[in-house]
């Protein structure tokens, strides 16, 4: 995420927050809803731990954990888009108005954490690090902010790799996506940079060797719904 970068992203997301969720829902055919339930499935963690989902834009991601995990988990969300901020607060204050669950929004990026050295059990970032230019960089700062036997997860949208679903799929994302996205969230540009983010996007294998590079072990991915969406862990082990 260099810094020549960040104008442009942070400005695209406030732009389309408003819309955010219903596009997701919409576009992915609610998907999108499988793949964060799939990953917090995935995470290994006890009632009383600690976790920090990077990009956390609506706050969809720590809702999950806490669905799943139990309101005694802390889940630091950060983002770096005001308006996706403001919206999770408003699921927040909907959710558990005099009780909420333990979680603390933020305002950054995962460049610049505001915590100390091995302070998480479990770091997750989904849709977000296709928009991140140094992906080894952030994977190496992720690592380090989790505790020893802490994992990685991350989320992030793939393109099927041969056949007629790659065509389909190609027609679809490059075609009627930016169509379907730029009117409901008047913002056509978000939805061409969308398709292009995901298809520049290293492949399973070389991501995977990218999160060993950045010191993780026992690295593995999992394709979801026939390969458009990818799931990686990867853990913090001494």
């Amino acid at each position: 995420m260099k810094n020549r970068e960040l104008p442009f992203i942070r400005e695209m997301f406030d732009t389309i927050a408003p819309r955010y969720d219903l596009l997701n829902r919409l576009l992915s055919l609610r998907q999108d809803v499988c793949w964060r339930r799939d990953m917090v499935s995935a995470m290994e963690i006890s009632d009383s731990g600690t976790v920090l989902d990077a990009a956390c834009g609506t706050g969809d991601v720590m809702l999950e954990i806490f669905r799943q995990k139990g309101p005694e988990i802390s889940v630091f969300g950060l983002d770096f888009s005001p308006e996706m901020l403001r919206l999770a607060k408003d699921k927040f204050d909907i959710l558990q108005p005099d009780a909420p669950p333990q979680g603390c929004l933020i305002a950054g990026n995962a460049f610049h954490l505001p915590f100390r050295t091995g302070t998480f059990d479990a770091v997750t970032i989904a849709f977000g690090i296709r928009n991140i230019s140094d992906k080894l960089s952030v994977l190496k700062i992720f690592h380090d902010s989790l505790k020893p036997g802490g994992m990685l997860l991350v989320l992030e949208l793939a393109a099927p790799t041969e056949g007629l679903l790659l065509s389909l799929y190609l027609l679809y994302f490059k075609k009627i996506l930016p169509l379907i996205g730029g009117f409901f969230s008047k913002n056509v540009t978000a939805y061409r940079y969308l398709p292009d983010s995901v298809i520049k996007f290293p492949k399973p294998a070389v991501f995977a060797q990218m999160m060993r590079s950045a010191g993780f072990s026992d690295v593995r991915w999992r394709n979801l719904t026939l390969g458009i969406a990818t799931l990686y862990v990867g853990y913090n082990i001494l």
